[in-house]
């Protein structure tokens, strides 16, 4: 062995190195600056020899073998070889040749490590994961992973073998982050990290930041390429970031919620998923027709279980293989914007699975959930819950939302379960929870999250809408993180959603005595700003459809179904509903097969979806019906205390004095041929939706001949009112302009 390159080698790097055992390779391995010269090392497992090959003019020379274990060095004069590459025999009498991975610069700088200790890198994503590039003109994938408990971090896959000794990581500095450029590791590489922990363990983990991975029961990340889609949705993109945030609660938000893996399903194939691409224009064009303005999807970061819908993920920021590639996905969103539609995601951050290549002890020890078990599981869930309090996670976790709203273009998210998040007691029982530090029940590591990650969107992306479905009566939820709020723009009404839907359960004759569950969500309609929704959360485990949770024979049912949805349409608040009730649909919703679109060949059936069709164009054209769902101006009950006859009557009111509309909901089976409700002004109202219309699966009661106008009769406290037919189990809807009819001015007499 040249004696200035055995006086280079640190032997015990050398141990730790050839032992599999090593946090710094590039000490050892790589071209190095030495006595005048240069040491060249490579570490080749398995090899019987090496040569280093310059690129310039091509010439070769043969390294030393320092062992029989993959181990070669040379000693050189300086600069001879500064750009090289090695040729490697084998036994067998294989030779490849590669480009030395430990000779690239690290492109992770101090300032990235910095800010993600912080927890304030919003980028995050951009260094972290796998990524395809090019260094110095060698194309490869630079791979990089947080482990700060690790003690060797490899990058393992097809094109090592799964061999960990090939591709061992270089730790940065304290960040506890690991980097390694691989050259020619492509688009489509499989690949994990395989981690030895510091007890001794082998584990393999995907990459908690790729941006792929293989299709279930696989559990592999897969390199991608996702820099370079041709987006055409610029003009969306730029009136989105130029929105008043607050803006966005005027405007009409009628949101249909698709699980995209059960919508259609193709027939002949083993899981029927169709493509994102194929999803895309059907799933669009039905959107569009059907008048719907957003498309809510449900679990599309990745899972390893088709049977959690989503909410169960592995991989955050990774859409998921089910459907396609990243690739495929953006042209899915892209495809929206061209058709107006906007994009809402299910996000997850309250809890993730044990499963094995997921995020649970990352590497060997606790590290994106709670070390304290009394604050890391929940034990009816059997999932995890994130260390919110620790910069690192909140950074995982705030620039994931920023990776889907930014790189993806989504335009808003719906974040799941936050009552869970928000109470440290949550699903708990005494002794299974750990009090804050003023001995109260409320996540502040939460809280300070929520309010950073909303304060970031708000400033850089404020047309994207975020949603909080928190199920108790948290206060502030959707008001501004400069308030004292979480800094959501809306908030689901689980309130309504409950009371309403007990409500609509009960035999009309009886509804009078709950009728409190109908008009009480009118108390608190203004604490928060809400969105109604009828989700798939009310039509799964033997809850039944919504239509069958009507009561009475099939005719009622489908005629209470329709002043349901009327009644949720007139009420103060955005709308969203669960693909397959917007017709009616039998059968209870089923993750694993397509809905039952041959409801659609019945009448009633196909009445509801043109009934649909018809609110959701009502719903766009009359700004009455969202502009000022937020706040007293908006609506007025005319009348809620008829309990006996169960019906209820309001208007809705828009910044104008043009287009408002009068709302008539009778809960009961009577039908009155000549009911009088009191208005709020004379003029003329026409009748511009009923519910028991022919096209619409009724029997065509309705009142549009002509304009009713207001007569001088007191009524429901006003002094006017209108009498018309209503029939039984229907919504009637009134438009009228408000007109002050001026009185003939007295005529002077001439003298």
């Amino acid at each position: 062995m040249h004696e200035k390159l055995q006086n280079w080698i640190n032997w015990t790097l050398y141990d730790e190195l050839v032992d599999c055992k090593i946090n710094a390779p590039k000490q050892i391995l790589g071209n190095h600056p030495y006595e005048g010269g240069q040491v060249i090392t490579a570490y080749r497992p398995d090899a019987t020899g090496m040569e280093i090959v310059a690129r310039k003019g091509k010439a070769s020379e043969w390294m030393e073998q320092i062992n029989d274990r993959g181990f070669f060095g040379l000693y050189a004069e300086k600069d001879k070889y500064k750009d090289y590459s090695f040729r490697v025999h084998y036994g067998d009498g294989n030779v490849i040749e590669i480009d030395d991975p430990y000779v690239v610069p690290t492109q992770i700088s101090s300032m990235d490590c910095y800010l993600f200790g912080e927890g304030k890198h919003y980028e995050i994503y951009e260094k972290l994961g796998a990524h395809p590039m090019t260094i110095n003109g060698v194309e490869g994938t630079l791979f990089a992973v947080w482990a700060p408990h690790a003690r060797r971090v490899s990058v393992v896959g097809d094109f090592n073998l799964w061999d960990a000794r090939v591709h061992q990581m270089d730790i940065i500095g304290s960040s506890g982050i690991y980097e390694l450029f691989i050259p020619g590791v492509k688009e489509g590489a499989v690949y994990k990290y395989q981690i030895l922990t510091r007890e001794g363990e082998i584990l393999h983990k995907a990459d908690p930041y790729g941006n792929f991975a293989q299709l279930r029961p696989e559990t592999a990340s897969v390199v991608a390429d996702i820099r370079d889609f041709a987006w055409t949705d610029q003009t969306w993109m730029r009136k989105r970031r130029s929105k008043d945030r607050l803006d966005c609660r005027k405007e009409p938000i009628s949101i249909y919620e698709v699980h995209l893996g059960s919508w259609k399903k193709k027939d002949g194939d083993e899981d029927g998923f169709y493509n994102y691409r194929e999803m895309a224009e059907e799933l669009g064009d039905y959107v569009v027709d059907m008048g719907y303005t957003h498309i809510e999807v449900m679990g599309i970061a990745e899972h390893p279980f088709d049977g959690s819908w989503g909410y169960q993920v592995t991989g955050y920021y990774a859409p998921t293989s089910r459907y396609g590639t990243p690739n495929d996905f953006m042209y899915f969103v892209d495809y929206m914007h061209s058709r107006g539609i906007s994009i809402i995601l299910d996000w997850v951050p309250a809890h993730f699975p044990k499963d094995a290549h997921g995020l649970a002890r990352f590497d060997g020890l606790p590290l994106y959930e709670h070390p304290d078990t009394r604050r890391g599981e929940h034990p009816h869930w059997g999932t995890l819950i994130f260390n919110y309090g620790m910069k690192e996670v909140e950074n995982f976790l705030v620039a994931n939302a920023l990776f889907w709203i930014e790189k993806f273009h989504i335009d808003g998210l719906r974040v799941d379960a936050v009552a869970s998040m928000l109470y440290l007691d949550y699903g708990k029982d005494d002794g299974q929870w750990l009090p804050n530090e003023n001995g109260g029940r409320e996540n502040r590591d939460v809280i300070n999250m929520f309010r950073h990650m909303n304060g970031v969107l708000e400033e850089r992306d404020p047309g994207a809408i975020m949603v909080a479905e928190e199920s108790t009566s948290w206060a502030g939820v959707t008001a501004p993180a400069s308030m004292d709020g979480l800094g959501f723009l809306f908030k689901w009404d689980m309130g309504w959603m409950n009371d309403f839907l007990q409500f609509m359960h009960c035999p009309p004759e009886s509804r009078h005595y709950d009728f409190n569950k109908l008009t009480f969500s009118m108390m608190y309609a203004y604490s928060e700003n809400f969105i109604q929704a009828l989700s798939h959360d009310e039509v799964v485990h033997g809850k039944s459809t919504l239509l069958n949770k009507m009561p009475g024979n099939r005719d009622q049912q489908f005629a209470n179904l329709r002043v349901c949805y009327g009644f949720m349409y007139g009420h103060p608040g955005k709308k969203l509903l669960f693909m397959g009730q917007e017709f009616g649909q039998d059968h209870e919703w089923n993750e694993a097969t397509s809905l039952s679109w041959g409801d659609l060949a019945y009448d009633q059936h196909k009445g509801i979806q043109r009934y649909v069709r018809a609110l959701n164009k009502l719903y766009k054209d009359y700004p009455s019906m969202h502009v000022h769902d937020g706040n007293a101006m908006g609506f007025e009950w005319i009348s809620c205390d008829d309990r006996l006859s169960s019906v209820v009557s309001f208007v809705r009111r828009g910044e104008t004095t043009k287009k408002q509309l009068l709302f008539i909901c009778n809960f009961h089976t009577n039908e009155y041929r000549d009911y009088r409700v009191g208005v709020p002004c004379p003029g003329h109202y026409q009748e511009v939706l009923n519910s028991d219309a022919e096209e619409f699966g009724g029997l065509n009661r309705v009142n549009n001949f002509k304009p009713l106008k207001a007569e001088p009769i007191p009524y429901d406290g006003h002094e006017y009112s209108i009498g018309f037919a209503l029939p039984p189990l229907t919504t009637v809807v009134f438009a009228y302009d408000y007109k002050v009819e001026k009185k003939p001015a007295d005529k002077k007499k001439k003298f």
